[in-house]
C-alpha cells in the first residue's frame, strides 16, 4: 500500500502543470479512484474468508484432542493440556495452560469433576467456543469416548463447534466429521461382534472407568476402586472381589497403563487369575505415542484384551 501511496505527489504534479486542462483533472480523478480500489482491494484480501486464520483448540486430554485433530485436520491446531504418559485425573493447570486456555478459539473439556482443576480454569479464562464433552451424550460414566456410539455424539459437537469459529470452513468439518463416525461405527460393529459370544460376562478391573463400554456391549464391571484411579481401595472390597472372581469363573483382572498396578497384582494374586492391561484411553503413554498408536489401535488392541480374558469365541 506504501508504494500505491508513494505516487501520489507525482500525480499532484501532474495537476498543477496541467490544471487548465480539463482531460488531466479527469485523468487524475480516474488513477485517484484506481488507487483507492486498490488499497480497498489490498485491505479486503488481508483479512477475507478467502484466507482465513487457523483455529486454535485447547482439548484437555487425549480423547478430546484427538477427536479436535481429525476433524479439523490442517485447519485447526490442537494443544492437548495433558502430556503424553500423564494420568489426566492428576493434571495441574500451569500459567501456559491458562494462557491457552484463554486464546483459544474452541475449548474441548470433560466436566463433572473428571478434571476439577481445568473445569475451574476455563470457567474463569476461556473467551472462545467451549464444548462440555459429558453434554454431548447422556453417560453415568464419564468415560464415554470408551463406547464409540456415545464418542460418535462428542464427534458432532466438535464438528460444531469448529465450524462456528470458522464458518469458511464448516463444511470441511463436517466431511471430516462424518469420515470419523464412520470410522467409529465401525469399531463398534467390532466390538458388538467380537463380545457377543463370550463365555464371562464380568470384567474386574483396577477402577470404574469401563462402565461405558461395559453399558454399550452387554459386560458387567467391577472395580476395584471408584471413578477416580487414586481412591485407596478397601481392603474388604479386595476379599470381596477374589471370592466372586472365583465364583463366576473370571479369569483375568484388568490392569492399565498410566497407573499403578500392584493393587490388581494383589487381587489376582489373591484369587490366582492371571492379569492383562485394559487401557481406559484417559492418554497415551509416550512409548505408544512414538509407535504411532491412537484411539483406534488402542481400541483394537483393548477388544482383543477382552476376547482373551473373557474367553470369547
Amino acid at each position: 500500500m506504501r508504494a500505491i501511496l508513494s505516487i501520489v505527489p507525482d500525480m499532484a504534479g501532474i495537476g498543477e502543470g496541467a490544471c487548465r486542462s480539463g482531460r488531466s483533472r479527469a485523468l487524475r480523478a480516474t488513477v485517484i479512484s484506481a488507487m483507492l480500489l486498490a488499497i480497498a482491494s489490498c485491505t479486503t484480501g488481508a483479512v477475507g474468508a478467502d484466507s482465513p486464520d487457523e483455529v486454535t483448540v485447547v482439548a484437555s486430554f487425549y480423547p478430546l484432542a484427538y477427536a479436535a485433530d481429525q476433524v479439523g485436520d490442517d485447519a485447526v491446531t490442537v494443544t492437548n493440556l495433558t502430556p503424553p504418559g500423564v494420568e489426566p485425573h492428576d493434571l495441574e493447570v500451569t500459567s501456559k495452560d491458562l494462557e491457552a486456555i484463554a486464546g483459544a478459539d474452541v475449548i474441548v473439556y470433560l466436566g463433572g469433576g473428571f478434571q476439577p482443576a481445568v473445569e475451574e480454569a476455563v470457567a474463569s479464562e476461556a473467551s472462545g467456543v467451549i464444548v462440555d464433552a459429558l453434554e454431548a451424550t447422556p453417560s453415568a460414566d464419564p468415560h464415554l469416548w470408551l463406547d464409540p456410539g456415545s464418542f460418535a455424539n462428542v464427534v458432532e459437537r466438535v464438528a460444531a463447534a469448529l465450524g462456528e469459529a470458522s464458518s469458511a470452513d464448516a463444511d470441511a468439518f463436517a466431511a471430516n466429521a462424518d469420515d470419523l463416525e464412520a470410522r467409529l461405527a465401525k469399531l463398534d460393529d467390532e466390538f458388538e461382534q467380537g463380545l457377543a459370544d463370550c463365555k464371562i460376562r464380568v470384567i474386574i478391573t483396577n477402577h470404574a472407568a469401563f462402565g461405558a463400554l461395559a453399558a454399550a456391549y452387554d459386560l458387567e464391571q467391577r472395580s476395584i476402586s471408584g471413578l477416580s484411579p487414586e481412591s485407596e481401595p478397601d481392603p474388604a472390597r479386595i476379599a470381596e472381589l477374589a471370592e466372586e472372581a472365583r465364583a463366576e469363573g473370571v479369569t483375568t483382572i484388568f490392569t492399565e497403563d498410566l497407573v499403578s498396578s500392584e493393587v490388581a497384582e494383589t487381587l489376582a494374586a489373591e484369587a490366582g487369575l492371571e492379569t492383562a492391561v485394559l487401557s481406559p484411553l484417559e492418554g497415551l503413554t509416550e512409548e505408544q505415542t512414538a509407535t504411532g498408536d491412537d484411539y483406534l489401535s488402542v481400541m483394537r488392541r483393548n477388544l482383543e484384551t477382552l476376547r482373551d480374558g473373557l474367553v470369547c469365541t
